[in-house]
């Protein structure tokens, strides 16, 4: 089969769309999809770059996300079957022709969503839902602050929040990013090369009920010092740096609680396991993409041979939303 292989880790022209060895067949539990498109992640560049190997036993192709038609499935597997149009949660191996993957980590493509763009779903979805509803709790008249609102997990965090009644303010380095935010349901529109969102929020008194954030250290202690008393803070992206040091204090003072996830790394099964993540998704969230409520948001669609162009684009300040690979 063909697949995007690393030539060595740096630039974005180390991948090539080349021949690669054919996967084996599907195992207990486990199907192939053919691949229609995969959505591009952050974490894929980081990858790419050598900074993010995958976790042990995974794909070492590039892709976290795919959707497709199942091509194959394994002993036991019942659904979904073959033929059947999917889209799925990957540990690695979407940048390919075909993947293998356990058939608890696919889902049926929601009503009235093309093939293409729910690639661009699974892993923006999966990510969003775990954190903001599985482990905080977010829920109607809440204060959410998203760090990096133009981002793919950004457009659909702030969608989800609207779906389920809560009020959204987010950050981003630009204004056509934030006026995209507002059309899609942002309150609060915060330009962080010229505003302190601490100081916005201060004025949202008692400050973010739960605050999703990608940069790490350098955002936990103005992170701490926005969230309203019994708030949450989930860190998912380390993109400020590794370590910071944390004013106990402040934290105890509110009562607040600091969340650091990662979802590529989960366990198949069990409990906070991927498998539990995708029956919510299926129960609580396809409903609201189905009626349109929440969709993905993509900025791009390219050939799978334009991979190298796909992962500049995801690196553009101008990009908002995802970028989605066609495979086939």
């Amino acid at each position: 089969m063909y697949a995007v292989a690393l030539d060595g880790f740096g630039d974005p022209e180390v991948m090539a769309w080349t021949q690669v060895e054919d996967l084996p067949a599907p195992g207990p539990g486990e199907v192939i999809v053919e691949v229609a498109a995969a959505g591009v992640n952050r974490a894929d560049l980081l990858q790419r770059r050598g900074l993010y190997p995958p976790p042990p036993g995974a794909s070492p192709i590039l892709g976290l996300e795919c959707s497709g038609t199942v091509a194959a499935t394994g002993p036991g597997v019942t659904e979904p079957r073959v033929g059947d149009r999917v889209c799925a949660l990957l540990s690695g191996g979407g940048y390919a022709e075909r993947v293998l993957v356990p058939a608890t980590q696919v889902l049926p493509i929601p009503a009235g969503l093309d093939v293409v763009a729910a690639a661009a779903l699974p892993e923006v979805a999966a990510t969003v839902w775990s954190n903001l509803v599985m482990t905080a709790g977010l829920h109607r008249g809440q204060l959410l602050l998203v760090h990096g609102g133009g981002s793919g997990i950004g457009t659909h965090a702030i969608q989800v929040a609207r779906a389920l009644g809560a009020r959204v303010a987010v950050t981003a380095g630009s204004d056509r990013k934030l006026a995209r935010c507002r059309e899609l349901g942002a309150d609060i529109l915060i330009n962080y090369r010229e505003q302190d969102f601490v100081e916005v929020l201060a004025a949202e008194k008692p400050g973010a009920d739960i605050i999703l954030d990608n940069m790490g250290a350098a955002y936990l202690d103005r992170n701490v010092r926005a969230l309203a008393e019994d708030g949450q803070l989930v860190v998912i992206g380390m993109q400020g740096g590794v370590k910071a040091e944390l004013d106990l204090a402040a934290l105890l003072g509110k009562r607040g609680t600091i969340h650091a996830t990662n979802l590529r790394r989960r366990p198949a099964a069990g409990p906070g396991g991927k498998a539990e993540i995708m029956i919510e998704l299926r129960e609580h969230l396809w409903p609201l993409v189905a009626e349109g409520a929440v969709a993905p948001i993509i900025s791009a669609e390219l050939p799978i041979t334009e991979v190298a162009q796909a992962h500049r684009l995801l690196d553009s300040p101008d990009t908002v939303g995802k970028v989605v690979l066609r495979v086939n």
